[in-house]
């Protein structure tokens, strides 16, 4: 019988920063397993190293190398590392990030820049850094990690909800301009999953009440139901797709007035 080809990413690489933990690691394993060879890439050691031993697990190629995404130089060994051994980028995807709730006439200058930095200026960084490397090549796909804050506030979380508002920006801006490079630059945007970065907030009775009367599936997702969103957008079959969002958040962005 023959079946669908359009999804696959066989003979592809794949970079992944923040693909150690989260919904990165979760893209990071979907990517390997629709057919990528992936290099998840985070700040940690021990942690690179478990999600690179997973991607081989599947049958996959990787490579064990750390970043701190706030800074050029480290972004670039990272590229250099990845072309070196294997030659081209085929597909980034942005999912370092870091969060901080606190009231905003409480928050200090150095937490609002720490997360601006990671979120914002890292995802531009790497955006910049390695799409030059996608022009030279002839091709590219570029997924950033945007979340429902790229739309809506979020409570006692400015600094965050600002960092994702630019991200989404960004990520229209750069999908129309790259695409004469035959660069494809999109976005998912996340609803409420439970991940290390938001698990004690989102477990609180009345926030997880408010967020689940919001949320139309009166669930929040898990995590192997991002990994669809990122193969779809990484494969051929999203060759007609850029500078687009699709929002992964069991309804809540459509909702609404309620019922």
């Amino acid at each position: 019988m023959a079946y669908y080809q359009g999804l696959s990413l066989d003979g592809k690489w794949a970079l992944v920063f923040g693909g150690t933990s989260g919904l990165g690691k979760s893209i990071a394993l979907g990517l390997a397993e629709s057919g990528a060879d992936v290099v998840p890439v985070s700040r940690r050691t021990e942690q690179v190293r478990k999600a690179a031993e997973e991607i081989r697990a599947l049958g996959r190629l990787s490579l064990e190398l750390t970043a701190d995404v706030t800074s050029r130089d480290s972004i670039q060994s990272v590229i250099d590392a990845v072309l070196r051994e294997c030659g081209r980028i085929d597909i980034l995807v942005n999912s370092a990030g870091t969060s901080k709730r606190v009231p905003s006439f409480e928050l200090t200058d150095e937490d609002f820049e720490r997360i601006l930095n990671v979120n914002l200026l890292g995802t531009w960084y790497a955006c910049q850094m390695v799409g030059k490397v996608m022009k030279e090549q002839g091709h590219g796909c570029i997924i950033n990690i945007c979340s429902l804050t790229s739309f809506v506030s979020a409570y006692e979380a400015a600094a965050y909800s600002a960092s994702k508002g630019a991200v989404a920006m960004l990520t229209r801006c750069l999908g129309t301009e790259w695409i004469k490079y035959d660069i494809r630059v999109n976005g998912i945007a996340p609803g409420v999953f439970e991940t290390p970065i938001n698990r004690h907030i989102i477990s609180e009775p009345q926030r997880k009440a408010s967020i689940l009367s919001r949320t139309p599936m009166k669930r929040f997702g898990s995590l192997d139901e991002i990994k669809g969103a990122a193969i779809f957008l990484a494969s051929d079959s999203a060759s007609f797709v850029t500078g687009e969002i699709i929002c992964v958040d069991g309804g809540f962005m459509a909702q609404g007035i309620g019922a």
